[in-house]
């Protein structure tokens, strides 16, 4: 009797043991949620501090740049060194950091980052321009003296700059010099900040026009356009 006994109870603890662990049971709405608060984490983790698309929207950069062109901007590399001329940058918009340009309602940076995102920023109506961000080539360093002619060609500490991502005709013409649309700049840039114009000379919203001055703050840049990634019979390297 007690040897039934005993081989009943071995036989119940081994029936135990084969039953399978029990998985925890999550909450239906973070199975829902979580997978998206974990996407979207990842996705404005890598677009803050690693890598972000930006397209051109404008012909301020002709011809290099297209309109319409998707570049990737890389966030790296201005976190160890500063800008080196020749390169091209992506900044905020002077909206925020030049006084004179400031308006009373400017968007929070929440705000900014919901218009920056892809189905969000296309809808008509939302967009404005302290959120949006330029794009030009840094032609003036920290200690540059940089002078600027009427035509837009641009001397550093007396020497005339080498430009060849700039087409004669992207030049001011006698009739801009005349209408004087294409302003003159004579200026020794300041430390922590950053002299920059479209390679468009004709037709760019640049550090010649900016009202509280030609400067672009160090703090306001974004990262550098490193790579084209569309149209696709345009792909490669952005090289200064």
């Amino acid at each position: 009797m007690l040897d039934t006994e005993k081989s009943s109870l071995v036989e119940d603890h081994s029936l135990q043991k084969d039953e399978p662990p029990q998985s925890p049971k999550h909450h239906p709405l973070w199975d829902f949620w979580g997978p998206i608060v974990f996407t979207l984490a990842i996705y404005f983790g890598i677009r803050t501090y690693l890598v972000e698309a930006r397209y051109i929207p404008s012909g301020s950069m002709l011809p290099g740049l297209q309109v319409d062109d998707r570049l990737l901007i890389e966030k790296l590399t201005f976190r160890v060194r500063q800008p080196t001329r020749g390169e091209i940058v992506v900044f905020k918009s002077p909206y925020l950091f030049h006084p004179e340009r400031k308006s009373f309602d400017l968007p929070s940076p929440f705000q900014c980052g919901l218009l920056s995102l892809p189905l969000i920023n296309s809808i008509p109506g939302l967009a404005h321009p302290a959120c949006d961000a330029y794009i030009k080539r840094v032609v003036g360093v920290p200690g540059d003296k940089v002078i600027v002619n009427v035509k837009g060609e641009v001397f550093v500490d007396g020497t005339r700059l080498k430009e060849p991502y700039v087409s004669a005709s992207n030049y001011c013409s006698l009739n801009d010099i005349f209408s004087k649309t294409c302003p003159p700049i004579d200026v020794l840039v300041p430390e922590g900040h950053f002299l920059v114009l479209g390679d468009n000379r004709r037709n760019s919203m640049d550090s010649r026009y900016w009202s509280g001055g030609p400067f672009l703050p160090e703090h306001q840049i974004i990262g550098r356009a490193i790579w084209r990634f569309f149209p696709f019979n345009r792909i490669g390297m952005l090289r200064p």
